[in-house]
């Protein structure tokens, strides 16, 4: 399997949990460290930090050095990634249900030849 491929599934991974989906969300408004995530969420820090070791895995998040904290911060380049290929994705199936509906209507016209 291609790395890029391997890194999209790590991403698509990453991103079928609703709380790291969540988390991301969080972190489109603006870093924030363990603690700030934890509260709205209501799980253990131990918790969230496993969410943020997946997220961090994938490359969707990264941590910065801020004196004495390490706030996470969202990385949008792999985000990027992944919906660049979900909108080729979407416009080959698009086109491949217009070309699908385009036949099943030619189908369903009555042959001019059987009218005769």
């Amino acid at each position: 399997m291609p790395v890029a491929e391997d890194e999209l599934s790590q991403v698509f991974s990453a991103l079928a949990d609703p709380t790291r989906r969540a988390i991301l969300e969080r972190l489109a408004r603006g870093n924030a460290t363990v603690g700030q995530l934890v509260e709205p969420f209501g799980m253990t820090q131990q918790a969230i930090s496993k969410h943020l070791k997946v997220l961090e895995q994938a490359r969707l998040i990264s941590r910065i050095r801020a004196a004495q904290s390490r706030p996470c911060v969202l990385e949008t380049e792999r985000l990027a990634a992944a919906a660049g290929w979900i909108e080729r994705h979407r416009r080959i199936w698009a086109d491949r249900h217009d070309r699908l509906g385009t036949h099943l209507a030619a189908l369903r016209r009555p042959n001019d030849d059987r009218d005769r």
